[in-house]
């Protein structure tokens, strides 16, 4: 019997953890509600789905040149831009900026893209510390976890547990499970923290092309806190995220909170156009933008995948995901779960490493029915899958490295049968015959279900029967 896999190793840990479900459940019941309730028209949705879904598809029409315009407009404006083919090579350049100021540690916002580069371990092994500031991001790494959601990343957990969690790293600080409480003492440890920090580091949710503006859609302030108080705020994102023109944010701004969060609007929307000006009285005097590929560029090349990279990170097909809510996201096992997971990191890793997720779904449509920018993702993960059983192989995907050859054979063996009607006839006559033989295990899926039973007589005896032409 084949050794069970990490992911189904993780995946049987995580239904067997019935407190954690609930608060998935709970959760993702609430979101999947506040978004309703933000779009009580369907017409405006739609046409603000085709409207957005247009302005990202254009983007990536013209990403090269989008990149070199968003280069040279950010050049003009005084920020340093990065270029990074693969994580390692973006960690270094992060490296050698804060060794440059002789930083010892940094404010973070939130930013996925910086999780994709294993950052915060990265310059932990270099003796520099990367504080997270986000609430969410805050906790758990505080307990030495990793998101189990893009933009929530702490949903797995509970006030309660929370509270132990803050009990246990602050003991001079009251125990207590009040979540505004919890809340203001998070603020308090960070306050100071802000205000001496030498570097901040951020994600970008869009850059402008047209201006050379970096925006930063957050609730909780510290985002802005990130890339204002430090003397020097490095942003990292992928080569992905920028858009044509300045107007093109309006729609996406509108659809993105509403879509995550169920919120009309986001608290704070910073726009960074430039390192501090003379006569400002607040900015960063140097700012650095780290322009991450690891992988896009292939995405890229394929005409049917690169509606991947239109992916706004609003986390709505996670949150409507009836596999994600019963496993979590830590059952993933990589940065970005759920379907957005699902399709982009097989096509980043390769479906030698993470492939298996493309099993992960069972295909109902949901995530493609939410998504604002419109993307195929059943579809995809219908690509994947071929691609990890295609005969040819080969691909930069690793086509064919999930290919089983007895199961290959018996497809093989089946189609051929299917189309010599004298066999496959004979052969279900045997069937029916033999049918009390017929083994009731049948591998992982008959392990949750009753395998079918074969019938005692064929579909052409029992149309026979009650005297139907079936010729």
């Amino acid at each position: 019997m084949a050794k069970p896999s990490e992911f189904r190793i993780q995946v049987d840990q995580a239904l067997g953890k019935t407190e954690v479900r609930a608060h998935f459940r709970k959760a993702m019941d609430t979101l999947m509600t506040n978004r309703r309730n933000q779009f009580p028209d369907n017409a405006e949705l739609q046409r603000l789905r085709d409207q957005a879904q247009v302005i990202r598809a254009n983007a990536l029409s013209k990403l090269p040149e989008l990149l070199e315009q968003l280069e040279s407009n950010l050049t003009r404006n005084g920020i340093h831009v990065h270029w990074a083919e693969t994580t390692d090579e973006a960690n270094d350049i992060v490296l050698k900026i804060m060794q440059k100021h002789n930083a010892t540690w940094m404010i973070k916002g939130k930013s996925m893209v910086s999780e994709e580069m294993g950052l915060n371990h990265f310059l932990e092994s270099k003796g520099i510390e990367a504080l997270e500031s986000d609430l969410g991001e805050f906790i758990i790494q505080l307990d030495g976890e990793t998101p189990s959601h893009i933009i929530m990343p702490a949903i797995h957990k509970s006030k309660e547990q929370i509270a132990q969690l803050f009990n246990e790293k602050f003991p001079d600080i009251p125990y207590t499970e009040d979540v505004d409480t919890l809340t203001r003492t998070a603020r308090d440890i960070l306050r100071e923290k802000f205000y001496n920090a030498p570097v901040g580091l951020s994600g970008v949710n869009f850059a402008v092309a047209e201006t050379g503006t970096l925006c930063l859609v957050e609730n909780e302030g510290n985002g802005r806190m990130s890339t204002t108080i430090p003397p020097v705020h490095i942003a990292v994102t992928g080569i992905e995220k920028v858009v044509e023109k300045l107007s093109d944010i309006p729609p996406l701004l509108s659809i993105l909170p509403r879509s995550a969060t169920g919120q009309p609007i986001t608290t704070y929307f910073n726009m960074i156009s430039s390192p501090r000006k003379k006569g400002e009285k607040d900015g960063p005097e140097e700012v650095h933008l780290v322009l991450l590929d690891n992988g896009r560029s292939r995405i890229y090349s394929d005409p049917e995948l690169l509606a991947t990279l239109r992916c706004i990170r609003c986390g709505a097909c996670i949150n409507h995901c009836p596999v994600y809510v019963r496993i979590g996201g830590h059952s993933y096992g990589t940065v970005y779960p759920g379907p957005i997971g699902t399709i982009l990191e097989p096509q980043k890793s390769g479906l030698k490493v993470h492939g298996e997720l493309v099993q992960a779904s069972s295909l109902c449509g949901a995530c493609g029915e939410v998504c604002p920018v419109r993307i195929p993702i059943p579809s995809i993960i219908n690509r994947l899958r071929y691609e990890g059983v295609r005969q040819d192989g080969g691909s930069a995907l690793d086509a064919g490295s999930k290919r089983k050859p007895l199961e290959a054979i018996t497809w093989k063996a089946w189609s051929w049968a299917a189309s010599h009607p004298s066999v496959y006839n004979l052969g279900s006559t045997v069937a029916t015959q033999v049918r009390n033989l017929v083994p009731h295990n049948l591998g992982a899926w008959t392990s949750v279900r009753t395998a079918p039973a074969v019938a005692d007589k064929t579909l052409h005896q029992q149309l026979k029967a009650l005297g139907v032409d079936h010729e």
